[in-house]
């Protein structure tokens, strides 16, 4: 069995963990939104995470979630493998339902990657099988009749069919698979870098993912400058997701092999549109978060909420440490 994971709960007032499903904070006597999601912590010991609901949204529609796998596969000869792996999704505002459906996708995929980690141990295939889970649950969430409604968001998204982004990670020795559907997004950190390095899976930041979106579609093409697609209204609308109207989901899958300790990023666009770049990112990582990966997580979020907080915002941290090194220890489950 994998590490039991720890979820945390806040009182949005004083910030004081808050038990179970308590409406009412112990400490200062608040009431708790409805919400169980307005702000999480998941700390499974070698990675963890957070999400909050932002300063203007009235719910968190992101959704996180995080395993720790022991036990797999491994050539002959070899002692067992593990994994730790996270899913971050973006529930997509212009849908119905959003929040459900990236709860939905989350958990879906995470369940069904620890089976096919299990079975097949390739992390490739098992984040194309698990994509597709998602994607089938998300699927069935949609309401008939409702899907087919002529309302359509600004991203092409029916009304009727909920639907989120979609983004995986997982860390298994010194190789890494991510996974991605949508505009969320994962990076590559380096606990230290040097410009000669190469740029892939080497010794420098690297982001791990493309945007499926208008605004990398139109600036690979050469129709407009950064600036002016920036500028777009359209410059945030997905091009791929998950959900029923979504079409043909063909997921991205990339693997690196790291050469060093470092940490996976996997955010929501609440973070990312704050820190656009890789090296905008690695600057604001903390300098512990190899050790301390749920500090790390809840330093990023507070960034963006200090920024504005226009958005939900999610992030997943997972150290990559080298042979010998000793790994994170669960951490306290304070803000």
């Amino acid at each position: 069995m994998g590490a039991e994971l720890m979820f945390h709960r806040f009182c949005r007032r004083c910030a004081e963990p808050v038990c179970g499903r308590d409406r009412y904070c112990e400490n200062c006597g608040g009431w708790v939104a409805d919400g169980l999601r307005d702000h999480i912590e998941v700390d499974v010991g070698v990675a963890a995470g957070v999400s909050d609901r932002g300063r203007r949204h009235h719910r968190n529609e992101d959704a996180l979630a995080l395993r720790d796998v022991d036990g797999l596969r491994a050539a002959p000869g070899s002692a067992a493998r593990g994994a730790v792996l996270a899913i971050v999704c973006d529930g997509v505002s212009s849908s119905a339902r959003p929040d459900e459906a990236s709860e939905t996708a989350a958990e879906v995929a995470a369940e069904a990657l620890v089976t096919a980690l299990r079975a097949e141990g390739c992390p490739a295939a098992a984040t194309r099988a698990a994509i597709h889970a998602a994607g089938s649950a998300v699927a069935e969430l949609a309401d008939c009749g409702a899907a087919h409604s002529s309302w359509a968001g600004s991203a092409g998204v029916s009304r009727g069919a909920p639907a989120c982004t979609f983004v995986s990670a997982i860390v298994s020795d010194n190789a890494v698979t991510v996974g991605w559907v949508g505009d969320s997004r994962a990076y590559w950190i380096p606990q230290t870098h040097h410009s000669s390095a190469p740029a892939h899976g080497g010794s420098v930041p690297t982001r791990l993912t493309s945007d499926d979106s208008w605004l990398a579609q139109v600036i690979a093409a050469g129709t407009l400058s950064p600036a002016q697609a920036a500028a777009d209204r359209r410059a945030h609308a997905i091009t791929a997701w998950l959900g029923d109207d979504a079409g043909q989901v063909n997921p991205h899958v990339v693997t690196i092999e790291t050469d060093g300790p470092g940490v996976v990023v996997v955010c929501t666009d609440g973070l990312w549109n704050y820190l656009d770049t890789v090296d905008e990112l690695a600057a604001a990582l903390p300098a512990q978060a190899l050790q301390a990966p749920l500090d790390a997580a809840r330093q990023l979020v507070e960034i963006a909420l200090n920024s504005g907080g226009h958005d939900n915002v999610t992030v997943a941290v997972l150290p990559v440490v080298s042979p010998g090194q000793p790994a994170p220890a669960r951490q306290e489950g304070r803000r």
